[in-house]
């Protein structure tokens, strides 16, 4: 091979590498912006919706105090797919349309009751949708508010150090400990 040949295909390899890192670079161009559409005033819904789920007792805090809504805001418009946010958010209209029909209110207006009734007529919907639903598709909007609001929670500093057993600094890992029956969170 003569120095031509060889400065010819070093630049071909080259230019493959070049043209083949621009292509492997280009996977890494974001994504357009997803449809999620909530508002401060729907994070506030959320809250109230989250706070009804699991609300205050005088040894934890409720769902609002470790801002459940601002969490589900997060995760629809990062996580979710557009079909998800979409029935999400068309979830949340039809919850307060709900709202207006049964109670001639908003949510946010219901007293404790009428909001646990509201909710717990929700729940049966979503238990029945979710055992008719096709594999593929989404969940109930009413299931997702009540898994993101169990996650959130939970995840969150008032939820993991209020209302379970937490411990900062834990100590060394013994495998063959018997269990004694006591229960991961407080109560």
């Amino acid at each position: 091979m003569n120095r031509r040949e060889a400065l010819a295909a070093t630049a071909t390899l080259l230019g493959v590498t070049i043209t083949g890192a621009q292509m492997f670079l280009s996977g890494c161009t974001p994504t357009e912006k997803k449809i999620s559409s909530l508002s401060d005033i729907d994070t506030a819904l959320l809250d109230e919706i989250g706070d009804t789920i699991l609300p205050e007792t005088a040894s934890s805090p409720g769902a609002k105090a470790a801002r459940i809504g601002e969490f589900m805001k997060t995760i629809v418009s990062d996580c979710y797919s557009e079909l998800e946010q979409k029935t999400f958010v068309d979830g949340i209209g039809k919850l307060l349309a709900l709202c207006r029909d049964t109670y001639n209110d908003s949510f946010v207006n219901l007293s404790p009751s009428k909001r646990i009734e509201l909710l717990t007529k929700l729940d049966t919907e979503a238990a029945s949708f979710s055992s008719t639903k096709k594999e593929d598709g989404p969940d109930h909007y009413f299931s997702m508010i009540k898994q993101l609001t169990l996650w959130g929670y939970f995840t969150s500093e008032p939820g993991a150090t209020k209302a379970l057993r937490y411990v900062p600094i834990p100590g060394r890992y013994d495998g063959c400990v018997d269990y004694n029956g006591e229960p991961a969170w407080l109560y």
